[in-house]
């Protein structure tokens, strides 16, 4: 009898030990995530494709792109043709179709409206970042959504008719020279935002008319930048958009072309996005980054790993007490 109890009190402390053993592997691998979660898992860094909006061109993004490219990751800032969102859509689609592995998306101004459309179904496409952007839903139109936001955009335009091949025409719009500075781009050297009028690339009022018949940012995760001092497009419509969406959103007191005049948070921001592909749309929450919630569940499961592991080694040394 006392032998029979001696083996199984034995098996006993075996199991203890190999329960410890499993929480400390348990443990350690919990450890490891935040390590993996912080950045690409597969050590392909994702190629980040940048869209420019209405009334600028590829060039606006050049000190995010520097800044980008100083952390290794592969850009793309390819010309939006500003012709109208489907046609658009469909240009910056074909885009994303030539690049191989993962996408980091990013659309400034109407750029954002360009993005929702042209990300939908394509699996690649693994965050969306809105700097200072339109986010139309189903049905909605730039026009619509500043309708419901009235911004000072409204009256700083005018119409230019237009022909191009094969007898099409329509109706560009260019920004007022001397609504350049006080509504574009404020937060800039008058110098400098007169350049940007001077350069300017007009968008058809298609691009603004046209309504969305896809929104991607509601099955991929996205962040999005909203400037506290733009006058192109009304800050509380930023505000809604990305609640809306359950983007991660930073505020800045920026004027609306905050791609130039704050390239560092802007390329802040997209490397957040970058470092964050394994996300889900769900985990979502807008105003912060989304990690404090995943940071504190791994310590949970990491406390949770200790107290069992060491419950499990004192119930082991207890039995081992008892039958010595």
């Amino acid at each position: 009898m006392a032998a029979t109890l001696v083996s199984r009190s034995r098996r006993r402390i075996r199991s203890a030990h190999a329960a410890a053993a499993g929480c400390a592997l348990a443990l350690c691998a919990s450890a490891a995530v935040p390590a993996a979660a912080d950045g690409d898992t597969t050590g392909t860094k994702p190629t980040v494709v940048l869209i420019h909006g209405a009334f600028a061109d590829a060039s606006s993004w050049n000190g995010v792109i520097e800044r980008l490219e100083a952390h290794g990751y592969p850009v793309i800032a390819p010309a939006n043709p500003l012709r109208g969102l489907y046609s658009d859509s469909e240009y910056i689609a074909s885009v994303l179709k030539s690049v191989k592995g993962p996408v980091v998306l990013a659309g400034h101004s109407y750029g954002g409206a360009v993005i929702s459309t042209a990300a939908a179904g394509n699996p690649h496409v693994k965050s969306l970042v809105y700097v200072s952007a339109l986010m139309p839903d189903v049905g909605e139109s730039g026009m619509s959504l500043g309708e419901r936001f009235p911004s000072a955009l409204g009256t700083a335009t005018r119409s230019v008719p237009y022909r191009a091949g094969g007898g099409v025409s329509g109706t560009d719009l260019y920004l007022k020279r001397d609504k350049v500075h006080p509504v574009f781009a404020a937060c800039l050297p008058a110098s400098q935002a007169n350049l940007l009028g001077v350069t300017q690339r007009p968008a058809a009022t298609t691009a603004f008319s046209e309504k969305a018949k896809v929104a991607a940012w509601k099955t991929i995760p996205s962040w999005a930048l909203v400037g506290r001092q733009d006058m192109t497009i009304n800050p509380d419509q930023e505000r809604f958009q990305a609640k809306r969406a359950h983007s991660h959103t930073v505020e800045l007191d920026t004027c609306h072309v905050s791609l130039i005049a704050r390239p560092d948070a802007v390329a802040d921001l997209i490397l957040q996005a970058a470092t964050a592909t394994g996300s889900s749309p769900a985990l979502a929450d807008t105003g912060s980054g989304g990690r404090g919630s995943d940071a504190g569940a791994l310590a949970g499961l990491a406390a949770g790993g200790l107290i069992t592991g060491a419950g499990a080694v004192l119930g082991a040394r207890r039995l081992r007490r008892r039958f010595a």
